[in-house]
């Protein structure tokens, strides 16, 4: 274990052997930190938080903090991060509260660059990007290999469904399916992130068959109800198109369009 002598670590936080520990970092007592991850001067990571192996924590970086909620009360919540992510400088990671399930979860492999920050009760996929600035409001949930462009927002209760786009600046209120992109202020859909799918090891035909789900949902002149079942009828069983059904059946803030 390496811990620099001006760190302070609590003897009853738990940190693994083969994890770092930079100047003047601060581990609160309910931390657990896993192999090969590393914390950089100034980071502090507080709260019941558990954090994987292979992780970076930048300097500056806040993990585990306290709701910025004012229902909070003090209660015990979690933040459970997982494996080889990069947080990068002045992010925030809060855990949850009670009244969301009482967890924020980030999954293995994602990008939080300066100033990004996840709220409570949060979820976060694997093989995401939130880029400078990018904000989270509380009980988001965000699908695997989402790119969240600089200084967008996410209005809390919103979804983002796998390999969405967020661009940058966007403003998101609604759900989001997969495979799209959004932009703008009070986002609206502009296409599909075909890029992200190629990169991804999507085939050919499976991004012609959303290419025309995305046309016959968002671009037919269907009500939704009815350019649904259209879609089940001439696409149903395809998993790239089950997941976009799947997503839309389930939306509560109603969907991007």
């Amino acid at each position: 274990m390496s811990i620099h002598p001006t760190a302070i670590v609590d003897p009853k936080a738990k940190v693994h052997p083969e994890a770092t520990i930079g100047p003047y970092a601060i581990i609160g007592p309910d931390v657990s930190i896993g192999a090969g991850t590393s914390v950089g001067p100034h980071a502090v990571i507080v709260g019941d938080t558990t954090i994987g192996a292979k992780n970076r924590i930048f300097h500056h970086a806040s993990v585990g903090a306290e709701p910025q909620d004012l229902k909070y009360a003090g209660e015990k919540t979690k933040l459970v991060v997982g494996d080889e992510n990069l947080i990068r400088e002045f992010t925030t990671l809060h855990t949850g509260t009670t009244g969301g399930g009482g967890v924020t979860r980030v999954g293995n492999r994602n990008l939080f660059m300066a100033y990004a920050h996840v709220a409570h009760d949060c979820l976060v996929g694997d093989g995401c990007v939130l880029a400078n600035a990018a904000t989270l409001a509380g009980h988001v949930e965000i699908g695997d290999h989402v790119i969240v462009g600089g200084l967008s927002a996410v209005h809390q209760f919103t979804r983002i469904g796998k390999h969405a786009f967020i661009a940058g600046g966007g403003m998101v209120v609604m759900d989001v399916p997969p495979y799209c992109t959004a932009q703008g202020d009070r986002a609206e859909l502009a296409g599909l992130n075909t890029v992200g799918l190629t990169r991804h090891g999507f085939s050919e035909e499976q991004i012609a068959r959303i290419k025309d789900a995305y046309k016959i949902l968002f671009r037919s002149k269907l009500g939704l109800n009815e350019a649904l079942s259209r879609l089940k009828a001439e696409y149903g069983g395809q998993p790239e198109i089950e997941a976009m059904l799947d997503f839309i059946a389930t939306s509560k803030r109603g969907i991007t369009r």
